[in-house]
Parts: C-alpha cells; structure tokens; sequence
C-alpha cells in the first residue's frame, strides 16, 4: 500500500517539475482577410455599371467625407485597464496526455479573430489540457491595431479534465473598433 502512495507522489512531483520547464508561448491570432476581390473589374449588379481601378471615385467635385475611406491607422482608441471575463468551454474531444519537458500542461491551439458586426471582436480557439490532473487555466489576450494595444483581457476558463480539449470564444472590444491582431498566452497554469 505505501508503495502505491510513494509512487503516486513521486509522479506528481515528477510532473511538477516538468511544468517548471516548460515555457509559455504566446499564439498570435491576425484578423481574417476579407474575400478576394473579384478582378480588375466588377459589375454592379443592380444598375450595371462597370467599376474598374480607373473609373473608381472618378465623380466630380471633392469626395465628401463620408465617403472617404477608414483609415485604421488613425484610430487612437486604447481601453484602459484589464478586462476580466469568464469563458464557457465546450468538450470537444479526449486527447493523450502529453505534458512533459516540452509539452505544456495547457496549451492555445488555432485560435482565429473574427468581427461580430454590431457585437464584439471574437478570439474562437480550442484549448488542450494535456496534463494527468484538471486545470483551471487563465488566459490573458491583447488586442491589437497596427502593433498599438486597444484592449487587454483576462480570461477564467472553467475547470478542465485531464486530457481534454474544449473550445472557447473569448471576446474583445466592439467591433466598431478596429483590431488586426489578438496574442493569447496561458498564463496559469
């Protein structure tokens, strides 16, 4: 019996000590691209009319302001702060335990931004707690334009199973917004 005991110890010590080594990196998550345009040329296909590169904006008289282009680059918004949230998970599948010397207890695999219209930036990833125990892992994400921060946020995520991968939304600031990246990292465990 003792020796039972003694080895479920020495595991456990085992396996915090190959946490200690293995670094947290962070995952970068660019904003989709939008769809290609459709050519050197588009048809509208209400009135018919051609648009080309040389005929675009071409109307007389200066272009009013409302019609000018956005220029995210100009944008100056940065909440101040740290935003906390609460993430709900969805299991999603049983993945092998793995955690060791160069496999994190919990790591951030394909995270992807994405834009709610009228909502919020979304950062949706799946999550792999590949340690032998449950984690309650904390993320915290930044947001992002053109390298400036514009929102920073601390995400709880609910208890997760050993060898489990879950899938997450975090959100962001409003869409209104605009954001070109969001770097995640685990920060607990």
């Amino acid at each position: 019996m003792w020796t039972g005991i003694s080895l479920g110890v020495a595991v456990l010590s085992l396996a915090a000590q190959a946490a200690a080594q293995v670094s947290r990196p962070s995952v970068d998550a660019p904003a989709a691209q939008p769809a290609a345009s459709p050519g050197p040329e588009f048809r509208d296909p209400k009135t018919g009319q051609i648009w080309t590169p040389e005929n675009v904006g071409r109307d007389k008289g200066p272009v009013k302001p409302e019609d000018r282009a956005f220029d995210p680059r100009a944008q100056a918004v940065a909440i101040k702060g740290v935003v906390e949230q609460h993430a709900e998970s969805k299991f999603v599948a049983n993945i092998p335990v793995t955690a060791g010397p160069t496999v994190p207890l919990v790591e951030i695999d394909n995270p992807s931004l994405r834009a709610i219209v009228g909502a919020r930036w979304q950062v949706v990833m799946y999550l792999n707690n590949n340690s032998a125990t449950t984690q309650s892992p904390v993320i915290n994400c930044v947001f992002t334009n053109g390298g400036r921060k514009v929102e920073e946020t601390r995400v709880l995520v609910p208890a997760t199973s050993s060898g489990s991968r879950v899938a997450l939304t975090l959100h962001g600031p409003r869409s209104e917004i605009f954001v070109d990246l969001a770097t995640c990292r685990v920060t607990q465990p």
